[in-house]
């Protein structure tokens, strides 16, 4: 049995469940800096600067309850529509997290995999992706992924361009494709499918993320705005998982 105790609220309940209850791969629409910013009077960017330190708390609490994967929706493709100070705020944002970051995940034996079209990153943002990479490579716990410039439709496009080329040049019969070769041209090959998709700030949306991989994903939205959210929030959800009945389209 795996206790889940909310350690940010001394006044929830410990929940005891068995490993098998609880999600192997968690994914997170990271919703709501703006909005939380602007209710405080601050700049929107002081909201995604907050943002970080959620992050943490939610890539903590996952690592304590032994979850296999966690993965953070951070930009999608769609953003770069955004003006350009707070994209360059973002861009800058993630290399200071990529940099302060670092030793805090090799020390955590965390491994860090990027889901996304990463050539649109700004050179210093793909520099400092590979050295953080390549600093967890040997690392064996939790895999944190961390979508930047990422959709999944963009995603799924591009696992079937590279199936087509194999078609093309004779490595793969068309009539052998399934959902298993699909797959492993994702950016997710090798990796679970998220049991457990949480979405912050109340939006009832799935936004162009994991679409291919969350067919049975358990889906949990709070209205907390994503700087508000905590471990024990993360445990909140968690726990409401692991009671329900997942069934997989059988009875």
């Amino acid at each position: 049995m795996i206790p889940i105790t909310d350690t940010d609220s001394a006044a929830s309940s410990p929940v005891s469940a068995p490993k098998e209850r609880l999600p192997r791969h968690v994914a997170i629409i990271m919703d709501g800096n703006g909005r939380w910013a602007e209710q405080k009077g601050m700049p929107r960017i002081e909201g995604h600067r907050r943002g970080v330190e959620a992050v943490r708390s939610a890539m903590e609490a996952c690592r304590e309850l032994g979850i296999e994967v966690l993965s953070l929706y951070c930009l999608s493709s769609e953003n770069w529509k955004r003006p350009k100070e707070e994209l360059d705020f973002l861009m800058a944002l993630l290399c200071e997290y990529l940099i302060g970051e670092r030793d805090n995940l090799v020390e955590k034996n965390l491994k860090l995999r990027i889901l996304g079209r990463q050539d649109r990153l700004p050179p210093e943002v793909q520099a400092e992706i590979k050295r953080t990479i390549d600093a967890c490579a040997q690392n064996t716990g939790m895999t944190l992924c961390l979508a930047i410039n990422y959709g999944a439709r963009a995603e799924i496009i591009d696992a079937c361009k590279s199936l087509m080329r194999d078609v093309a040049s004779g490595q793969l019969n068309i009539d052998d494709i399934d959902e298993e070769h699909l797959d492993a041209r994702l950016d997710t090959s090798g990796l679970p499918e998220p049991d457990l998709l949480i979405r912050t700030s109340g939006e009832m949306r799935i936004s162009n993320f994991l679409l291919w991989q969350i067919s049975y994903a358990e889906l949990w939205v709070t209205d907390t705005h994503w700087p508000d959210f905590d471990g024990a929030k993360l445990n909140e959800a968690v726990r409401d998982f692991s009671r329900r009945k997942r069934r997989f389209g059988g009875l």
